[in-house]
């Protein structure tokens, strides 16, 4: 029933109205009027609850969206098969609208306040269903308000897959993707309305891999050289890092091969890593140091290694210029009112959380305004930051308190909650683009302050090198 209403929406002509929307009232108003059908929309996505780069459904969804509503789109964008273009209009500024739609591994969850197996292999417990659906939205909304009043200018969305450690975006900007975007905005789900400076760790990640020879553990183990063994000497030698790097940066593994039987000196052993810091030169330094590790981990445990990379981000470069703007416009929209059902849901949430009852104010309530923000997480968002003038906010798509990657995300994201805060970032995202559009010497402002916080000296290097995308990354 609900894909056949999908269809209905998508085939009709819903989204190509445009003659009632020349005001910013009407445009938003009528973004109020389709909540239901992009609430549809991101709930599909939520079902589908895809992997990086293995997000077909989900990018194919947004992908149709955006053709019946008058977009341009260019598939299989920078080697990546998920990911796209769609534009709309000619001649600047261009404004680009940032949208990804990648699910987490192992973190299934019915939409439901105790913890309940979807029965997937993978959950949306970061809200991108709501993130590639809000932006799809807010890009409808602008273009049809450029076409009603004969405005000048394009608005592009990037279908962005496998924010999640697959740094899709880097490829794209690699690829030089971005070198004509004046502005781009971009939202991230959360647990509360905020529109302050944001920021984000550097990032490198690669999956370290150890061959041995495999013999009978018992009967003749002086055959054997253990490809685990490679894996844990290097996992104690990181370790001991730890004291040697500086306190901000983090280092994260898991071992994704070890062995099938006690019994077998394992000849095939994996370890996935990832190095964080504020600034990618201390990745760059404590990945280096992690690789001569490994290395000496294969010399003293008679295997030999080889590694990939995976994944490299930079940190975020934040535009105070278009952050205040974009907080006023967040501010303006406001946040989210619970319904009496959607409090009770809220308040089991909360309990499964150590707390007694959810905080709604957060929901409700906008985030006071801050110039500065200390870094936790990794985002591919960061080197969009050092390609185009790029600004972001959060809004509450799920209960207050909840922490990402959670099965609680999971849970609220897959309800009224979530898509409510998703029209949330949709009417700000839209709000946003439309003073762009209006005001060039904003833009020019924006782009000012980009070039000099940037530096003039700087060079765009990827942190992943030249490798192709690492399609296979999930497998």
């Amino acid at each position: 029933m609900r894909k056949t209403l999908i269809l209905s929406i998508l085939l009709g002509a819903t989204f190509l109205s445009v003659s009632a929307q020349k005001s910013e009232k009407e445009v938003l108003q009528k973004l109020e009027q389709k909540s239901k059908e992009y609430g549809i929309i991101a709930q599909n996505i939520w079902d589908f609850a895809e992997m990086g780069y293995q997000e077909e459904k989900s990018a194919g969804l947004l992908q149709e969206t955006l053709e019946n509503a008058g977009f341009t789109i260019t598939k299989g964008v920078a080697g990546i098969p998920t990911a796209f273009i769609a534009e709309y209009g000619s001649g600047s500024p261009v404004i680009a609208i940032l949208g990804e739609y990648d699910a987490l591994p192992g973190l299934s969850q019915k939409a439901v306040a105790e913890k309940e197996s979807a029965d997937k292999a993978a959950g949306h417990a970061c809200g991108h269903h709501l993130f590639g659906t809000a932006s799809t939205a807010a890009a409808i909304s602008t273009k049809e308000w450029l076409a009603a009043n004969k405005m000048q200018g394009t608005i592009r969305f990037y279908g962005t897959p496998a924010e999640e450690g697959g740094s899709g975006k880097v490829y794209m900007v690699r690829e030089g993707l971005f070198n004509d975007v004046d502005i781009a905005l971009h939202w991230h789900p959360g647990a509360q309305n905020a529109a302050s400076a944001g920021a984000a760790l550097a990032n490198k990640s690669a999956k370290f891999r150890f061959h041995g020879i495999s013999a009978h553990a018992a009967g003749s183990p002086d055959k054997g050289r253990s490809a685990l063994d490679g894996v844990e000497a290097m996992n104690i030698m990181v370790n001991m890092m730890r004291e040697h790097i500086p306190q901000e940066a983090r280092i994260h593994y898991v071992i994704t091969s070890g062995g099938k039987a006690p019994n077998v000196v394992p000849d095939f052993a994996e370890v996935y890593y990832y190095a964080r810091h504020n600034s990618r030169n201390v990745v760059i330094d404590i990945f280096d140091r992690m690789v001569k590790a490994a290395e000496g981990a294969a010399l003293g445990t008679g295997t030999t290694m080889d590694y990939e990379m995976i994944g490299g981000t930079h940190e975020l470069l934040p535009n105070l210029t278009l952050q205040k703007l974009v907080h006023d416009n967040l501010t303006e929209v406001g946040g989210i009112a619970y319904t009496a059902e959607e409090k009770v849901f809220a308040d089991k949430i909360a309990k499964t959380l150590g707390m007694e009852k959810a905080d709604l104010n957060v929901a409700k309530n906008i985030q006071p305004y801050k110039t500065e923000a200390r870094a936790y997480g990794s985002t591919d968002v960061g080197d969009v930051s050092f390609t185009v003038p790029t600004v972001g906010f959060g809004t509450a798509t799920w209960v207050p308190g909840t922490p990402a990657h959670s099965w609680q995300a999971v849970a609220a994201g897959g309800t009224s909650i979530g898509n409510k805060g998703m029209m949330v970032a949709a009417k700000t995202l839209t709000k946003t683009a439309m003073d762009l559009f209006k005001d060039k010497k904003l833009v020019e402002q924006a782009k000012t302050e980009f070039l000099e916080n940037r530096g003039a000296d700087f060079k765009y290097i990827p942190l992943l090198g030249d490798r192709a995308p690492a399609l296979n990354y999930r497998n």
